[in-house]
């Protein structure tokens, strides 16, 4: 009796032990994220930007200048990316600070410890990449319709639109993936760039027009 006495009172402290609280200063480990596809989407937000930075104006040239498909390179198209560029800047670092958008794993109470220590939303890397997919939209629609008379060019609808947007999706994925940003905020984030980005690129290519002038040069200035 003394035996079955003790080892149910053992079991019940056991049973206690186990009920009690965690001690105060014991911390829940940090959401774990990929560092690879943080640095993917980094350099694929960097590639979908710079394409369009780089990316000439292909249009059909007028008879009365010189007929056939013609490439002009623009300095005027900084107005457009750097625009671009700047709003991801300034989501980065203030926007996010505003909407509150916790990343995956984070919750008020543990908000500002490590994973944690800022936001999702807007997701810089996802609005970046699609509005600059959106802005080489913009421009062909605008250099096809526009300036070619509806003149489908392969190369320009291949660098302008296809490329960038394939680096867009990949980005999106890539920040989901990596759990830095909810799907909801990832694609959010992407429509929202890609809306603002398409605006950007068919107001600019609406007011530049692709030739540069009757001189014939590959560069305007």
């Amino acid at each position: 009796m003394k035996w079955i006495a003790s080892g149910a009172l053992a079991s019940l402290l056991g049973i206690s032990v186990a009920l009690l609280p965690a001690p105060a200063g014991a911390q829940e480990e940090p959401p774990e994220r990929s560092q690879g596809w943080k640095d993917a989407t980094t350099v694929l937000t960097l590639s979908a930007m710079g394409i369009e930075l780089l990316m000439p104006r292909v249009f059909y040239a007028d008879p009365e200048v010189t007929v056939g498909w013609k490439a002009r390179w623009h300095a005027s198209v900084l107005a457009p990316s750097m625009t671009l560029a700047a709003l991801a800047m300034l989501n980065e670092q203030w926007l996010k600070e505003q909407f509150g958008g916790l990343r995956p794993g984070c919750t008020e109470e543990n908000q500002g410890e490590p994973g944690c220590t800022d936001y999702a939303m807007l997701s810089t890397h996802a609005f970046a990449a699609s509005s600059a997919f959106g802005q080489g939209l913009g421009i062909f629609l605008l250099d096809t319709f526009k300036w070619s008379n509806g003149r489908f060019n392969a190369g320009a609808f291949a660098m302008n639109t296809a490329v960038p947007g394939v680096l867009a999706v990949i980005t999106t994925i890539g920040r989901t993936a990596g759990e830095w940003e909810t799907g909801g905020q990832a694609w959010g984030s992407a429509g929202i760039g890609l809306v603002v980005g398409l605006g950007m690129g068919a107001l600019y290519g609406s007011a530049q027009r692709p030739e540069c002038g009757y001189s014939g040069s590959l560069v305007c200035w």
